[in-house]
């Protein structure tokens, strides 16, 4: 596979991950309240608070932010861009996105605006290659 398969592969792993992080924690809580519920994901994701919730928002968007990336480096490469560029661009979605899940997770609101624009700037110039 290529750098920028494994990139592609990568972002599009990267939020089933982020999801599975207050899954796991929930595992601790064993026969108490707030327990996972694999026959009703989500309404055991509509009660969760705090970081568990944001981990929630982040695997979201992180599948919104997919489609957007996916056609960017299709585009990119239907055009002919430098693979290097690409390659380049693509390690740093993805690089983004982790921190992007990062800044979500410890709820730095204001850096995780900027990153997540940083992310679509690199989709944009994915684009423009």
């Amino acid at each position: 596979m290529t750098t920028i398969e494994w990139c592609v592969l990568i972002a599009c792993l990267l939020p089933p991950l982020t999801a599975l992080l207050p899954k796991l924690s929930s595992l601790k809580l064993s026969f108490k309240e707030g327990k996972y519920d694999n026959n009703n994901p989500r309404d055991w994701a509509a009660k969760l608070g705090g970081w568990q919730q944001r981990a929630i928002a982040a695997h979201l968007n992180g599948f919104e932010a997919l489609p957007l990336f996916i056609a960017s480096v299709i585009f990119a490469q239907i055009g002919q861009g430098d693979p290097a560029r690409i390659s380049t661009l693509a390690i740093a979605f993805v690089v983004l996105r982790v921190v992007y899940i990062a800044m979500y997770l410890l709820n730095f609101g204001a850096l995780r605006t900027l990153v997540w624009t940083a992310a679509v700037a690199t989709n944009v110039a994915l684009l423009m290659l």
